[in-house]
């Protein structure tokens, strides 16, 4: 890029011309510095903070980064677990947008500072203008509690909210924007202009995204359990080829799956419809079969129509269950059930088409940790899946994409996908720190992607992997691959843990107590400590022992322990990929 100029006819004495030739001088070299912001000096400063745990918050605070930078604004764009509470209240302007994680949890990075916010010694934030954008799904009983406790704390610490809390169901996009065109410019409302600098390139953005998926092919499609195993897990293999997509590992692969058929036709008939029946979806008529087959989720029964088909079947119990507002006794009686389970226990509850619809939710994507370094595999991604099947109320069950993928789709069915990045879970940039992974079951899938990738980088930084579950014979996925990783030296030490192998269960935490003193070594030479898998059990249990190793072979009190993982979790060395 050039630098400005001052016309030979501008009306300037000499002595202004050299004045104003140095300070765009000045300004031409802090542009190629600095591309990308705006004059420092004089900007109203927009503080942005996410709390992420799949990257959609993330991902919408730089699209409001780029709405603020065209409104004058400096927008600095951070995650929660990246500033502190006494920060917290110098932001004079704050943008808050979370995610929920779990049953109202926030999530992992917001976790940290909002202890901190909500505890007695919290400063007060009179001086904080603040508005908040909460993610979340409204098939969770706490819809957007994490952003509705922010939205709460807030105010009861003084700040001013200058525009209302917006909750986003999961299609998010069109609410998100709204928001963002409302409250930029008030955040930006008194403040003098300035002129926006903006010379850094943008990356081009991928045709390919939630609203338009990439039309992938599947090229593999194998069960790398045993066939006597309890379970069936399946990688596969998804070309992006000619896509212009990539990836990095960490990242997750969104599938957008279509309904079973079998179930389709199920439901139809309990409905007492044909399937032919003409229904506006998305600003169209379409037959109901085709709706419910790719528009709608029907295995996952709705609030709205649990609640529809208890006040039209009259049943007592089902009706006491939601009058007492015990969430607990109501997802006890559901456990199991799906749509068509209810339509047969509860024929008299009838309903047409269009009511049935009405009470639908959209057909949503799953997310998938990915298992292949986009490095070593540019032009395919690996998917390891457990394949979703039980017995239940006399029918046979699956689970949606997990099946959809298993039985659903040929050589020539085209899958839809897109990417998520997860920017926070990744190998680290220093190829000479050792990496600790505990994913046990299709926990390892990101796992064997960061060993490809160790593998691909030549990393010389030790490896260690705790893997397990149910039977060594029957569910040792990948075991020849690992195997060879530990063969090569590139998968440094490997600690394994079947439960059911031996009259005690033993399992990945146990394991790591087991092997606490090493363990203590490693985080203190820098180690990145990395956990994927199940949120409510497994990842609790890791981040108790984790806490217990650090509490013994560190030589630390309780607190002192609690300290060093809140650090860990700051400097990004421990982060999850739960569900």
């Amino acid at each position: 890029m050039k630098a400005p100029f001052i016309p030979e006819n501008a009306p300037y004495s000499d002595t202004q011309r050299a004045w104003l030739g140095g300070f765009f001088a000045g300004m031409h070299s802090h542009m190629l510095q600095s591309a990308g912001s705006v004059d420092q000096s004089n900007a109203r400063t927009l503080h942005i903070l996410y709390g992420s745990q799949t990257g959609n918050s993330e991902s919408l605070s730089h699209d409001v980064a780029n709405s603020a930078k065209s409104h004058g604004l400096l927008p600095m764009v951070k995650s929660m677990d990246e500033v502190d509470v006494a920060q917290l209240a110098k932001m004079d302007y704050l943008l808050i947008i979370t995610s929920t994680y779990g049953e109202g949890a926030m999530p992992d990075n917001a976790e940290m500072l909002w202890e901190a916010a909500n505890s007695d010694a919290a400063p007060r934030l009179e001086n904080v203008n603040y508005s908040v954008l909460a993610l979340g799904d409204t098939s969770y009983d706490l819809f957007c509690q994490a952003g509705i406790d922010w939205d709460q704390r807030l105010e009861a610490l003084g700040a001013k909210r200058i525009f209302d809390r917006v909750d986003c169901d999961v299609d998010f996009e069109a609410a998100a924007e709204e928001w963002i065109s409302e409250v930029v410019p008030l955040m930006a409302e008194g403040a003098s202009t300035v002129a926006v600098v903006d010379t850094a390139p943008q990356a081009s953005k991928s045709a390919y995204n939630r609203k338009n998926p990439f039309p992938a092919k599947m090229s593999v499609n194998r069960i790398v359990t045993a066939l006597d195993s309890s379970k069936e897990t399946r990688h596969y293999e998804i070309s992006i080829s000619g896509s212009d997509l990539s990836y990095e590992a960490g990242d997750a692969l969104c599938v957008i799956p279509s309904n079973c058929p079998e179930l389709v036709a199920n439901i139809i008939k309990a409905l007492g419809c044909t399937g032919s029946e003409q229904e506006p979806v998305a600003g169209e008529l379409i037959s109901l079969s085709d709706a419910l087959q790719s528009h709608f989720e029907i295995k996952l029964p709705s609030k709205e129509l649990v609640e529809e088909i208890a006040k039209r079947s009259g049943d007592q119990e089902l009706n006491n269950i939601l009058s007492s507002g015990d969430k607990d006794q109501l997802s006890n009686y559901l456990w199991g059930r799906d749509t068509l389970d209810l339509f047969l226990q509860f024929p008299n509850a009838e309903f047409s088409a269009a009511e049935f619809i009405a009470l639908l939710k959209p057909l949503q994507h799953r997310a998938y940790s990915i298992s292949s370094s986009g490095k070593a595999h540019p032009d395919t991604v690996h998917l390891t899946v457990a394949s979703v099947r039980y017995d239940a109320h006399g029918r046979n069950h699956k689970g949606v994409c997990s099946t959809y993928l298993a039985d659903l789709v040929g050589e020539e069915t085209d899958v839809r996908v897109f990417f998520t990045p997860n920017n926070n879970f990744r190998v680290p940039n220093d190829d000479s720190l050792p990496m600790i992974m505990v994913g046990p079951g299709t926990g390892i899938a990101p796992f064997r992607a960061f060993l490809q990738e160790r593998e691909f980088r030549k990393a010389n930084g030790k490896n260690w992997l705790f893997f397990g579950d149910r039977n060594a014979s029957t569910d040792f996925i990948y075991r020849e691959e690992i195997e060879a990783m530990q063969s090569s030296g590139l998968l440094t030490r490997l600690d394994l843990a079947f439960s059911r192998d031996q009259e005690e269960k033993i399992y990945v935490q146990d394991r790591m107590k087991q092997s606490g003193a090493e363990l203590w070594a490693w985080l203190e030479q820098g180690g990145y400590f990395f956990v994927c898998g199940d949120a409510y059990r497994m990842a609790k249990d890791v981040d108790k022992a984790l806490h217990e190793v650090i509490q013994q072979h560190g030589n630390k009190t309780l607190l002192e322990a609690v300290d060093y993982v809140n650090q860990l979790k700051k400097d990004k060395r421990y982060v999850r990929d739960v569900y």
